[in-house]
């Protein structure tokens, strides 16, 4: 599976983004789809995911503000970013399992000034 992401960069607190992720190769079989994202001098995290029976998993720290959506085949999901803070400011990474295998795109930057 490889995953390409796009849709990060600069925005003022307050404001809004949109990232997406479109999922290739061997994508039969993907169970979960979603993003996490790792700040500077943090670990990874997760952010938002959604499984293939359409249940969704946020973060706390972006419950209210961010919605993850994909289609019903798993190949794209996109996340839309609302009320952004600074503190949301981080390298996004779009995530996949697929048959107990986690794969990884490359990662986008999102930076929020305040």
């Amino acid at each position: 599976v490889q995953l390409q992401a796009s849709g990060g960069g600069l925005v003022q607190a307050g404001g809004s983004l949109r990232l997406s992720c479109v999922a290739s190769g061997s994508t039969f079989g993907i169970a979960a789809i979603g993003w996490y994202r790792q700040a500077p001098g943090k670990q990874r995290e997760l952010v938002a995911t959604v499984n293939s029976r359409g249940d969704t998993i946020y973060a706390d720290s972006v419950k209210g503000r961010f919605t993850v959506s994909g289609d019903s085949a798993k190949i794209t999901v996109n996340l839309q970013m609302n009320s952004l803070k600074p503190e949301d400011t981080a390298v996004y990474y779009c995530y996949a399992r697929r048959f107990a295998r986690e794969y990884w795109g490359q990662g986008t930057l999102v930076t929020v000034s305040s």
